[in-house]
């Protein structure tokens, strides 16, 4: 399975993309075909507009525009996909970064008329700050741009530039015609000058990381206690693998108790395992008659998280009603883990374009991200965003309404007693 998530400026293609690889690989039911067929006829188009393939919502329609994040599935012999549409507009910088938080791959669409503009850099740079090991920066309108070699090479020229400042493995540059078809499934005869793989090829081809060689995490969601007589000795612990690998018999650690006890089954709907990798949904029984309740959390006993109240980590802003400010509260939720939090200090408010660091700014805005330290209620374990991107997220909810108004990324725990301190 290859999640991978389409970003870039408005009006550089995205959707239209989405559709072209849907349409040419087959992934379409004649209903749909025939419905965005009549809703190009019906607005006066020439051609079948792709783009409502996945722009489904009435004001995305008729302005032209994504604003909502859309996930599409489709599948080849050799790959499954899913795919998060999320939307180029500046206004739904918080959009794009929901959609593409749990992505493999992104594909970074840049007009090849416009070349690298504000929000490409701003959204290549989120992505890189997402953790996605994976960019492929595909230069879209060539018809526009008479298939000039030209244009290609200068265009991937100015974003190896600015890439170089980027914590990315990899980054791969296909020129495309999204309208047409050109490199997106098929290889056109129109760029005879490119020779490497089309899109869908280097789609069904990127190697994805395993999580199996992550240090072993396991937050508990929920405690399974069955009221039936023939269950009444059973008790597991539910959740998701957040990292490594659960064996039938490993000793694993209990945070925060920091107890110890042994793996003694390994439950799910179809049977008993005897192992679970990331990401599955299992129940874990212990051979030991411990503590653990929703958001503890199952560890390895040689490769413990950090556990602190006090941490640094990126935040993107994401409320309209609000800023963010030393001081403020709220409430965090990282892993199945609740409690309260205070913003102790804005470090720096990143500039996207420059990606200089402002260590005046005393605030975030909507949409804007920068470098925050955080106290909470109590412990949370935790590793950095970079080694593991789920135990190292969480988000800030207003209390007040119960929205969420801030997504993190954990850099590191911090000493409580830090020139930081406020």
């Amino acid at each position: 399975m290859l999640r991978f998530a389409t970003v870039g400026s408005v009006d550089d293609g995205k959707s239209t993309l989405i559709g072209r690889l849907l349409y040419d690989s087959k992934s379409i039911m004649q209903d749909q075909w025939e419905s965005i067929e009549a809703t190009s006829e019906a607005r006066g188009e020439e051609y079948v507009n792709l783009a409502l393939l996945t722009d489904g919502l009435r004001a995305e329609r008729e302005q032209g525009i994504t604003i909502d994040v859309a996930y599409r599935y489709f599948s080849t012999p050799r790959r499954k996909f899913i795919i998060a549409d999320t939307p180029g507009h500046v206004q739904y910088t918080r959009n794009m970064v929901t959609g593409a938080s749990t992505a493999d791959l992104a594909l970074i669409l840049i007009d090849a008329r416009q070349g690298v503009v504000e929000q490409s850099r701003r959204h290549a740079f989120i992505s890189s700050l997402l953790g996605i090991p994976h960019l492929v920066v595909c230069v879209n309108k060539m018809d526009l741009v008479d298939y000039a070699q030209e244009r290609f090479d200068e265009v991937c020229a100015d974003f190896s530039v600015f890439a170089e400042r980027l914590d990315t493995r990899e980054i791969t540059y296909i020129p495309i015609s999204a309208l047409v078809g050109d490199n997106v499934v098929e290889h056109s005869d129109a760029m005879p000058w490119y020779d490497g793989p089309t899109l869908l090829e280097h789609l069904e081809t990127v190697e994805i990381d395993a999580e199996d060689d992550t240090a072993v995490r396991f937050p508990v969601q929920y405690v399974i206690r069955p009221m039936r007589n023939d269950y009444h000795d059973y008790r597991g612990y539910a959740g998701r693998v957040a990292g490594g690998v659960l064996h039938v018999g490993d000793t694993v650690t209990v945070l925060p108790s920091g107890k110890q006890s042994v793996i003694e089954a390994i439950d799910t709907y179809d049977g008993s395992l005897e192992a679970a990798a990331a990401p599955m949904s299992v129940t874990v029984r212990l051979s030991d008659d411990v503590d653990v309740s929703r958001g503890n959390m199952l560890v390895s006993t040689t490769q413990s998280p950090e556990v602190s109240q006090d941490f640094e980590a990126w935040v993107c802003w994401m409320s309209e009603r609000s800023e963010l400010t030393p001081g403020a509260r709220y409430s965090i939720k990282q892993t199945t883990h609740s409690a309260r939090a205070v913003v102790r200090s804005v470090v720096a408010k990143l500039e996207i374009n420059t990606l200089a660091e402002d260590i005046d700014a005393e605030s975030l805005s909507l949409n804007e991200i920068g470098r925050v330290l955080i106290r909470t209620t109590e412990p949370l374990f935790f590793d950095t965003y970079r080694a593991n991107r789920h135990t190292g997220s969480f988000i800030l909810i207003d209390e007040a309404t119960n929205g969420t108004v801030g997504a993190g990324m954990i850099l590191g725990a911090l000493n409580p007693e830090s020139d930081y301190a406020v």
